[in-house]
Formats: structure tokens, sequence, C-alpha cells
């Protein structure tokens, strides 16, 4: 059974360890989030109660900060492809967001964090099908007919790249002139998912990105490296996420059910997928670039998801990437699973950029465990 969304003010006192008078100055300055809950009691927001908790961890001492550094904790390893701020992620200094409202292609957004210059043309080759009964086992089809997978020069491992991307695109699609037209099939929506594609290409250390650099660390080939980040991103949290939100779409169906779903859900201490990223307290910069595309399509679906995050902003709480990709594949009409798809193609970008630049650090990541068994 899932954990509740939001706790009582026991309970999250509880869990940070403090009184209930501390727990309400938190929440005043804005540490912590709270919503109405039964009665007059306010319920709070578990990631903030964690993320705080992680924070006073790591101010203990050296053990405790490198325990919570795996839990959205300090930083703990150099990086010159992403920042995130307020603005959502950076690429190399350059804002996502802006790359793609101003119409930059993912594929020289791609070539800017493999590179470290955004070229005037990417000069990628034509999207080919490659055979594979899922995206793990495409990007495995392509390691096979590589005679010599291992890692090369700095061009031959750029020319895999831009092959691999381009079989993950093509994936159960019919290949198009690009990469975004690939995904947005026949219909008028290539634009949309470029500009999709390009805020989702990188997010700093976030799992999937985590396991490519591990991978990379042990000298393994860019398929290894994209097959591992593939695994890591099927999880229901984390790029597995998309399928959650879809299934809310389907419990809802429209948007004059959004409001009642959301509160018998909430009642029934069930999470509302799609809402509320550790990183954007204000607001997932990159979910507002998507859903601008999806209202602009409009539709059932992209109507439905507006009227559920219309009931979420009561409680403070706003989308996340996941529900903005729902909404806008649904709206564009792609087939179910399409928005996983985005995702994925989108972030092996990332991917690759963080095992290249791995490799070029030289050192195997081998975390230590504290034993903590009889």
């Amino acid at each position: 059974m899932s954990e509740p969304e939001a706790l009582s003010a026991r309970e999250a006192a509880a869990l940070l360890g403090i009184k209930r008078e501390t727990l309400y100055a938190y929440a005043s300055r804005g540490l912590v989030r709270s919503s109405p809950g039964d009665g007059k009691e306010r319920r709070y927001l578990r990631s903030d109660l964690v993320l705080l908790k992680t924070r006073h961890d790591a101010r203990s001492g050296h053990g405790p900060v490198a325990g919570a550094a795996l839990r959205w904790g300090e930083p703990v390893l150099d990086s010159a492809l992403t920042g995130i701020d307020a603005r959502g992620p950076r690429y190399r200094g350059k804002v996502a967001a802006e790359l793609a409202q101003a119409g930059v292609s993912f594929e020289r957004v791609a070539e800017l964090l493999w590179t470290g210059a955004l070229p005037g043309d990417a000069g990628w080759p034509s999207v080919t099908n490659t055979p594979g009964a899922s995206p793990m086992a495409t990007v495995l089809a392509l390691a096979e007919r590589d005679p010599d997978p291992t890692p090369a020069g700095r061009q031959q491992e750029l020319t895999r790249a831009r092959k691999i991307v381009s079989a993950l695109a093509a994936h159960g699609r019919t290949p198009g002139p690009g990469i975004a037209a690939t995904l947005a099939g026949t219909g008028s929506g290539a634009a949309a998912i470029d500009r999709a594609l390009v805020v989702m290409a990188d997010h700093e250390l976030n799992p999937s990105s985590f396991v490519a650099r591990i991978t990379a660390s042990t000298g393994a080939s860019l398929y290894a490296v994209v097959t591992a980040a593939l695994a890591a991103l099927s999880g229901p949290l984390h790029g597995g996420a998309c399928e959650r939100v879809e299934a809310l779409l389907d419990e809802v169906r429209s948007r004059d059910r959004a409001a009642g779903v959301v509160t018998a859900r909430r009642r029934r201490g069930e999470a509302i997928p799609g809402f509320g990223h550790r990183l954007y307290p204000a607001g997932d910069p990159r979910a507002a670039v998507i859903l601008a595309d999806a209202r602009a399509v409009g539709g059932p679906a992209a109507e439905a998801l507006d009227a559920v995050a219309e009931a979420m902003a009561a409680s403070g709480e706003l989308p996340t990437v996941d529900l903005a990709l729902v909404a806008l594949t649904e709206a564009l009409g792609l087939p179910r699973g399409s928005a996983g798809h985005v995702f994925a193609v989108g972030r092996s970008a990332g991917w690759i950029a963080h095992a290249l630049e791995q490799r070029g650090d030289g050192d195997l990541l081998r975390p230590r465990a504290r034993y903590v068994g009889e």
C-alpha cells in the first residue's frame, strides 16, 4: 500500500522529531506546504517533510551527509552539463525553456550537451527503423550490429549516439524527417514535440542519469549505458509516472469529473500523480512550456487534465512534466504510452552526455554502504 501524500500535524512533527509549534513555524515560513484536512486540522505534504529531514540530517556530520545526499540531499559530484534553478534546467548555461521557445531543435540541443557547442545545423542521419520488441531491445539490436561496440574515439561515439537516439525515436513509429517528426507521426504536432524534447533533454542527476554515469564509469559501451538508463526510467517513481497519469486520465474522463476524482483520492490517502516536484516549489518551468502547447491544441483529454490541475491548485501542488507530457500527447492524438516514449527519447540525450562526461572523469563510481545489520 502506498504511503499517504500528506500527514497530520502529529504525524508530521513525529517524522521530523520536533514539536508541533516548530512545525507550524516551518509552515508559516513556507518550508512545508499544507492543505485543509478533515475538520480544522491541516495536513502537511510528505515530500516537503522528507526534504526538510534530509537537510537536517545532512548538517549532522560526514556520515549523514553522504547518506542524505542520495535522497535529494547535497550535490555529490561536479558536472558542467546542467544546472537547475527557478527557470528550470540550464544546458551548459543556456536555459532549456528559452531554447525550446526560440525553436532550437532537439538535435542541436543534444549536440550542445555532448560537445559544449550549439551547432547551426546538427547534421544528423535520417531516422531509420531498427527491429526490437521494446526500446531496450532496439538499443541492444543496434549493439549487435556494431562490429566493435566498446568505447572508441570521440567522433565515433558521437556517431553512435545519434544512431541510438534516432533508433529510440523510431521504435514503433514510421520514420520521419527528424526526431520530433518521427514521434509526432502524420499529425501537425512536430514543433510541439520538439519543444517537449528540448526541455526534457537533461535534468542533472535524476535516477536514470545517475545510473547512466555509474554504468559509463565501469567502461561499458554507450549501448549498455542507454539500456541501463531505460531500465531505471521505467520505474513508476520516474518515467513510469506518465503511465500513472494516463490511469488518472482514464478515471477522470472529462473536465466535470476532475474535482470529484481528486477529492475522492485524497480522502483515501492516495497520491495524485503528476504534481509537486521537489526542485520546483513555485512550479516546473518545463511543464509550463509543454502545457502551453497542449492547451493550444485543446481537446477533451487536455481539458480534463487541466481541470485536475485546477483542483490541485488549492493545495499548492503544481503540475510536473509527467502530467504535461500526457496532456500534450493525448491532445495530439498520439497512441497511449507516447508520453513515456517522448520522455525517454528526450532524456537519452542527457544520458549520453553524462556518460561522455563521466568517462572524461575516469573514476569508477562506487559509494560505500553503512552496515546496520547484526
